[in-house]
């Protein structure tokens, strides 16, 4: 017997981030949107423990060891039942590695979900998003999809309403960016600012309730985005090209470098991402619509 999980990448239409918390996290109004682009995560029983494998773009940078968030997810659920974790867990990889898309997050939840259903646990929703909040930030988010306003560092979520699909063109960049390095170079370039506490931006979260990808478009903002271009000067340049393309709008994913355009329709986004493929800074420009459900047993 074996469980499969599909769970999708996200982006951040919003990400406000407040000053530095005595833990070391910052505080957030963090606007998640799941969109259409997927791992999955497949769960089967191990005679040998547990086991981490990956396939597909990215995969050789994929840890297998306990530090990947898959394997932390399925020692998390399996020590709270009393039972070893005697699991293999396949990552079949399509969200970018380091690309500000939350992968490694979305790997975690999966795994997660697929643990419970494979050992027969039966733990509740809330169960499984505290152990999702207590494996990182994003990974409750994950668990969830659609859309969803994340506070504290991200983990408390509130569910949101949207009238309608947007279509999203999404850069792969040549590298990747750490996510700590940049909130380091966000604090260095916040040094000696009074920082003001995040707040969600009403005129987005209207423009998500209406479908209105041009209202979106005008309240999109991404308060690590300065940070991820200091480390990566070169993202300008794609982020430009892809006005010029004609997407609605051009931000950073989260913490980078994977950049986000936001298109008018689905020919619009098909368009542009033709346009942003050759790029020097571009590794791949794929399109996926927003919101889409969050992890799901297939």
């Amino acid at each position: 017997m074996s469980v499969t999980v599909r769970v999708p990448a996200k982006v951040n239409v919003q990400l406000a981030v407040g000053a530095a918390r005595p833990d070391g996290f910052h505080e957030l109004a963090n606007v998640f949107l799941a969109v259409g682009l997927y791992d999955e995560v497949t769960a089967t029983p191990s005679p040998d423990g547990l086991r981490i494998t990956c396939d597909g773009p990215d995969a050789a940078q994929v840890p297998l060891d306990r530090t990947n968030l898959a394997a932390r997810a399925a020692l998390a659920l399996a020590e709270r039942y009393g039972r070893t974790p005697d699991v293999h867990l396949h990552i079949t990889k399509d969200i970018p590695v380091a690309g500000g898309m939350a992968g490694g997050s979305a790997d975690g939840a999966a795994a997660l979900l697929a643990c419970d259903a494979l050992w027969g646990t039966g733990a509740g929703r809330e169960e499984l998003l505290d152990i999702c909040a207590e494996l990182g930030s994003d990974v409750p988010f994950s668990l969830v999809g659609g859309a969803a306003l994340g506070t504290g560092r991200g983990e408390k979520l509130t569910e949101l309403e949207v009238g309608g699909t947007f279509h999203w063109v999404f850069v792969t960049a040549t590298r990747g960016l750490s996510t700590p390095a940049v909130f380091r170079e966000f604090d260095r370039l916040a040094e000696g600012r009074d920082i003001p506490d995040p707040v969600a931006s009403q005129p987005l979260l209207d423009a998500l309730a209406e479908g209105d990808p041009d209202a979106l478009a005008a309240t999109v903002t991404n308060d690590l985005q300065p940070a991820a271009l200091s480390l990566f000067p070169e993202l300008t340049d794609t982020l430009a090209a892809g006005r010029a393309a004609g997407a609605l709008a051009a931000l950073v994913s989260g913490s980078g470098p994977t950049t986000a355009f936001l298109a008018r329709d689905e020919q619009a986004a098909e368009k542009i991402a033709a346009e942003l493929r050759p790029l020097a800074t571009s590794r791949t420009a794929r399109t996926a619509p927003g919101p889409v459900p969050g992890a799901t047993v297939l």
